[in-house]
């Protein structure tokens, strides 16, 4: 197999994992995923940014079958399916050395057991040159990991961002052309991984602006020949600003709970305010977190299991509580058979969160004229919370 072009000198040489349905054994790929590892060759040295996946480290070695040398490995982040082919990369190429971070030299160490002379650090700004082509390291710690960093190619301004920008799609074309498709993957992929970041990747978006960018090579998802688009799209994910929106993910036993969403659902709908739903038992976790972006407020609803919520509603607040979105405001609504503390609960784990709660509704039993009043309550104490911060953006 053949390595793709980019630019005069510049390959891509890493896989498409079509198959791949599920990552970190946590996060849904509908649409598969690649990871990517670029190659520049220097009229006088050869630098390969990251490798791939160790299940897919056959097909990048195929890739640099032709490659006779290569002096440089740099390893922007030391999560395996960056690096996991490192060690094999190594082998071949004897007098190659790792380049990376300060941090990332004790991690590829430890993950992987690269030896301590194979590697070497550069430090922030730091360049190295190829002869005719210049690499110009960027720390970007805690874009992911603590020793994430960037590449920048200064002649033919390229950056290669590591995980940021990165999308979980898989595509035959390096260049992929349907753009809506694109930037939906990306989203995903930010609302799943780099969501937690938000605040630290603000800062980042805010660095790279010094740098003339004609284009963005992530390592996973197509590279982006139009930067504007998807480092404008990341702005509007960072930003605080929220939508006019209100995610509803429940879970229902005996239909109580039912119930009690799709009425609050009609009447915030009623109210001018945009619902998404998501019953857990069914949905797709990434659509899920996709919603969260940008929500202003998250209700969350779920009947009684023994005397805490149901299983499935714990899990997703314990990922919404690790994923930091900036929502405004949350609740709770659901129903009981005898008794519990499922309020106290959720409300427990939701300690990562700056968000304002609002009174909850929780019934015994099916609910009854007081119980949709209350629901009323709740939705005109939302509707008005977001007209007082000015959240009519939907």
């Amino acid at each position: 197999m053949k390595p793709k072009k980019i630019k005069e000198g510049v390959f891509w040489t890493g896989a498409v994992d079509w198959d791949r349905r599920l990552f970190d054994a946590l996060i849904p790929l509908p649409d598969g995923t690649s990871y990517n590892a670029y190659l520049i060759c220097g009229t006088e040295k050869t630098a390969l940014l990251d490798t791939v996946d160790p299940s897919m480290t056959a097909v990048l070695m195929s890739h640099l079958e032709d490659v006779k040398s290569i002096d440089f490995i740099v390893s922007h982040h030391a999560e395996q399916d960056h690096s996991g082919a490192l060690p094999i990369v190594l082998d071949k190429y004897k007098n190659a050395k790792v380049v990376t971070s300060p941090k990332g030299k004790p991690m590829l160490i430890e993950h992987l057991h690269i030896q301590d002379d194979r590697i070497i650090t550069v430090n922030d700004g730091e360049t190295l040159s190829l002869g005719n082509k210049t690499l110009e390291f960027i720390h970007a710690p805690w874009v992911h990991w603590p020793e994430t960093m960037f590449t920048y190619l200064r002649e033919d301004k390229i950056l290669f961002t590591c995980d940021l920008f990165g999308s979980h799609l898989a595509a035959s074309d390096i260049f992929y052309h349907e753009y809506w498709k694109v930037c939906e993957a990306s989203k995903r992929y930010y609302a799943e991984v780099m969501m937690p970041f938000r605040t630290t990747i603000q800062k980042h978006l805010e660095r790279i602006k010094k740098y003339e960018v004609s284009m963005i090579a992530p390592s996973h998802g197509p590279v982006h020949k139009d930067p504007k688009c998807i480092v404008g799209s990341h702005q509007e994910w960072v930003s605080d600003n929220v939508s006019n929106t209100v995610v509803i993910p429940y879970v229902t036993m005996h239909g109580s709970t039912q119930v009690m969403v799709d009425y609050l659902a009609e009447i915030l709908s009623d109210n001018g305010v945009q619902v998404e739903k998501f019953n857990l038992s069914v949905a797709d976790t990434g659509k899920f977190v996709m919603a969260l972006v940008d929500a202003a407020t998250l209700v969350i609803a779920s009947p009684t299991v023994l005397s805490g919520a149901h299983p499935v509603v714990v899990s997703a607040v314990f990922l919404t509580n690790a994923l930091k979105p900036k929502l405004k405001f949350t609740s709770i609504i659901g129903s009981y058979g005898w008794g519990g503390r499922m309020v106290e609960q959720i409300t427990g784990m939701l300690s990562g969160l700056k968000v304002e709660i609002l009174a909850p509704v929780v019934v015994k039993g099916q609910p009854v004229k007081k119980d949709f009043e209350a629901l009323e309550t709740l939705a005109s104490e939302i509707t008005n919370k977001h007209k007082e911060n000015k959240i009519y953006r939907i």
